[in-house]
């Protein structure tokens, strides 16, 4: 990977933790939020950067930092298709998984 792709990947990964931090407890993000807060252009170009936004996402889940959601439920991020939200992962009960 380029220094450039390393440098986008952080951006994304930042701009998704910051941007949930910015929200309610439980409140979710689009990975276009991510995708257009890290785009310095003023035209659609923030569009090439969403698969990017949803690998860095996919990264945090991961991490254990984040979740992703389709109709208000975690879903496996190597199932899921269509439209996606990104929010905190919430804590669970020891020798309990999330739901």
């Amino acid at each position: 990977m380029s220094d450039h792709g390393r440098q986008t990947r952080r951006l994304l990964e930042r701009a998704i933790t910051d941007l949930l931090d910015r929200r309610a407890p439980g409140a979710t993000i689009c990975p276009s939020d991510a995708a257009r807060a890290v785009y310095t252009g003023d035209d659609e170009g923030w569009r090439t950067l969403m698969e990017p936004a949803r690998i860095a996402a996919r990264r945090l889940v991961e991490a254990g930092e984040v979740e992703i959601t389709q109709g208000g439920r975690p879903v496996d991020p190597s199932k899921a298709r269509g439209p996606v939200r990104i929010r905190r992962a919430r804590p669970t009960s020891p020798g309990r998984p999330n739901p």
